[in-house]
């Protein structure tokens, strides 16, 4: 039990430590932190983590009400809030990148195979988990790029809710399980259908999962 809390404290600090690359932003992450904190060996293994009691603080605040459910108390800000969306500004690609992305994105499905295309091209590379908004900053003088980079954006977040379901729904049933699920179900309803009968079925088995245990 407490290698397991100790997991999960593990997650929830590097979602507080990512949230400024996070989609959604404070408001995605916060729903998670409500959801899986619930126990009290989370919290104390947060605790003996390096910024883990500016952690458990925002935590308490969310609980509270004292902070709403879509920002963070500027004294809690992980790195003293020097990390910031805004570096996204500061992204710029050659001629050659651009138009290598233009050609991609001309040709591009939504399939794992082509998203990884894209993933693993060393200047996409370099903008680390900040690559959606960096690439879309860089190309926000062409409509019609940015129109294709949406779907590729929204076919890595397809993805990335899909594996989420996946482990969900293969876990031990637990009250933990159930809050995420019922926290990310809008996400799961608006992502799942993408995959067709297969996603469906997914959403089925969440549904199914979170009224058993209601």
């Amino acid at each position: 039990m407490q290698q397991q809390a100790h997991t999960i404290a593990q997650r929830l600090l590097n979602l507080y430590r990512q949230a400024h690359v996070i989609e959604g932003g404070w408001t995605a992450v916060n729903k998670v932190f409500i959801a899986e904190s619930n126990d009290a060996q989370v919290i104390s293994e947060l605790e003996n983590m390096p910024t883990g009691k500016k952690l458990v603080a925002h935590i308490n605040n969310l609980r509270s009400g004292k902070t709403p459910m879509d920002s963070i108390d500027k004294d809690l800000l992980p790195y003293g809030g020097l990390m910031s969306s805004d570096s996204k500004s500061n992204a710029s690609l050659t001629e050659n990148e651009i138009n290598q992305l233009k050609l991609l994105l001309d040709e591009f499905q939504p399939t794992t195979d082509n998203l990884n295309t894209i993933k693993q091209l060393p200047f996409v590379q370099k903008f680390g988990n900040d690559w959606i908004d960096s690439i879309e900053s860089a190309i926000a003088f062409d409509k019609d790029m940015i129109s294709k980079w949406k779907t590729v954006a929204q076919t890595d977040k397809a993805y990335r809710i899909w594996d989420t379901a996946k482990e969900l729904v293969s876990e031990t049933l637990t009250e933990r399980n159930r809050a995420q699920i019922q926290a990310d179900m809008p996400e799961f309803e608006t992502y799942l259908p993408m995959f067709g009968d297969t996603g469906n079925e997914m959403l089925s088995k969440l549904r199914t999962f979170m009224s058993s245990l209601a």
